[in-house]
């Protein structure tokens, strides 16, 4: 009894101790919001006014896994993550019953299935294609699906190591984003391209100036297939970058060609190119100096800001034409940029692209300039739909963060991403084991390419770049659908041939 009861007198010490403690903490924070002149909800309901911020922090995730519908999330709702996810197992990818997708949203793709598709002896291997002819090392790539620019900085070491293992499986390339080429990209023996970002990281001289001996150093390692210029990107058309000195270890420093702790600042555009007579020049030089492909990356604008740079290549001639053009959407992702940019700036790539692919073929540069597409496009419909706009080849960034294991915290700009592909904390990048995770991107791509191979068999055609605007439809906003082709009728009919 007497042990009963000493229990029962610490039990309520204890209980008086917390709730005078919580009396306190709450008394403090009530003085603390009254005397605070930032947040007017917390100073004139102090204490309470502060569940909203926190309600609001929570909210966030209680949406994404509680309230949002499988298709309501944005950027990328819940079906197309558990996509991308199951694609990665490598176990297929089937679902049963039906379509959860409204298929009168406007601007929904529909696929025309053929009355008469071919069978599986009539189907053709999509053949590899040819970008740089006039290079001296021409780049003859095979795969019609590849990886988008994510930068060593941006993404963390496990998470490039596993992408270059990943490409390698897969046989698709790894483009490098505008941090340098490191020796994770080249881990898995994977196809590079080099991407050059504004700041030139990785071949810069001490002035920050292009270095051409950086240039060829970069150029002699076998698995650097060519070269993308960088003008812009969809989610920050127009806005260059920062990476903090306080990241600029020894390792990132060596990298990008900057010193320890040095702010990495990536300008807005190149200072040496100033109009279009100028790109053609750099990528000129560029080309000459390496022997290797080289092309550029944009956003558009207008269709009418690039007619100029047609024009000039016809006047000049092909062999001055870039060898590739990356189009991105200005819905494209990145690690950190302005809101105005990310929500309002730059033609959506399901309207730019039919439009790049028009202006090209009308200059009678089809078989000279390869298209790349970027934009979203993290499923084997927005792949066949690229496909069937115009697209040579179609590049993900984002799909294959989700491949790794990316559940959308929406913490890229900060060093707390949860599953470790966004950060340089060693504690969360334990949680991305590259054994395993580099099997998943090679699963999803070979996924991404059977399901385009799929869609294309079903209207009617042997290989994916046999498909054209006139086999898909597109909801309109009346809910009925029209082909595409009657949108975006192509300027010589030619749009998507490979020859």
């Amino acid at each position: 009894m007497g042990i009963a009861t000493h229990a029962l007198t610490v039990l309520a010490l204890v209980f008086v101790l917390v709730l005078g403690g919580a009396a306190l903490m709450a008394l403090l924070f009530f003085i603390v919001d009254k005397l605070q002149t930032s947040d007017a909800i917390r100073r004139n309901y102090p204490v309470i006014g502060r569940f909203r911020h926190i309600f609001s922090t929570l909210g966030e995730f209680f949406r994404q896994y509680f309230f949002a519908m499988d298709r309501e999330e944005m950027p990328f709702n819940r079906a197309q993550r558990d996509w991308v996810t199951h694609a990665g197992t490598g176990k297929g990818n089937t679902v049963a019953f039906g379509s959860t997708r409204s298929l009168s949203t406007p601007g929904t793709s529909i696929f025309m299935n053929a009355a008469f598709p071919p069978l599986e002896d009539q189907f053709a291997k999509t053949e590899p294609m040819m970008i740089g002819p006039t290079a001296a090392i021409p780049f003859v790539a095979k795969s019609i699906f590849n990886i988008s620019g994510m930068s060593y900085g941006a993404i963390s070491r496990p998470a490039v190591e596993a992408l270059s293992r990943g490409a390698a499986e897969a046989g698709i390339w790894l483009n490098t984003g505008e941090g340098g080429i490191s020796p994770f990209h080249t881990l898995g023996a994977c196809d590079v391209v080099f991407q050059i970002g504004t700041a030139k990281f990785g071949v810069r001289d001490e002035h920050g100036n292009l270095s051409d001996d950086k240039l060829r150093t970069v150029a002699e390692h076998p698995q650097v297939r060519m070269f993308e210029l960088k003008l812009a990107q969809g989610a920050k058309p127009g806005k260059g970058g920062i990476l903090p000195g306080e990241k600029v270890t020894a390792e990132i420093a060596a990298i990008r060609g900057l010193q320890i702790g040095q702010d990495g600042i990536s300008p807005n555009r190149h200072r040496e190119i100033d109009d279009w007579g100028d790109l053609l020049d750099m990528v000129g030089h560029i080309r000459e100096v390496t022997g290797k492909p080289v092309g550029f990356k944009t956003v558009m604008g207008s269709p009418d800001a690039l007619e100029p740079l047609f024009n000039l290549i016809n006047e000049r001639g092909a062999d001055c034409a870039p060898d590739f053009i990356a189009i991105d959407g200005g819905e494209g992702g990145t690690g950190a940029a302005p809101m105005p940019l990310i929500d309002l700036v730059g033609m959506p790539i399901r309207e730019a692209l039919p439009m790049l692919v028009d202006l090209r073929d009308k200059h009678g540069l089809h078989d000279r300039i390869r298209i790349i597409a970027a934009g979203k496009l993290v499923n084997p419909s927005d792949v066949a739909w690229a496909i069937c706009a115009g697209a040579d080849f179609v590049t993900s960034a984002r799909g294959f963060m989700f491949s790794l294991g990316c559940i959308q915290a929406l913490k890229c700009n900060k060093n707390t991403c949860p599953t470790g592909i966004t950060t340089h904390d060693p504690r969360l990048q334990a949680g991305l084991v590259v054994e395993d995770k580099y099997k998943r991107v090679a699963h999803y791509a070979k996924q991404v390419i059977k399901e385009v191979e799929t869609i294309a068999h079903s209207v009617g055609v042997s290989e994916p770049r046999q498909m054209r605007r006139r086999h898909v439809r597109v909801v309109m906003a009346d809910g009925q659908s029209v082909p595409m082709n009657t949108i975006f009728p192509s300027q010589d009919g030619q749009a998507g041939v490979t020859h």
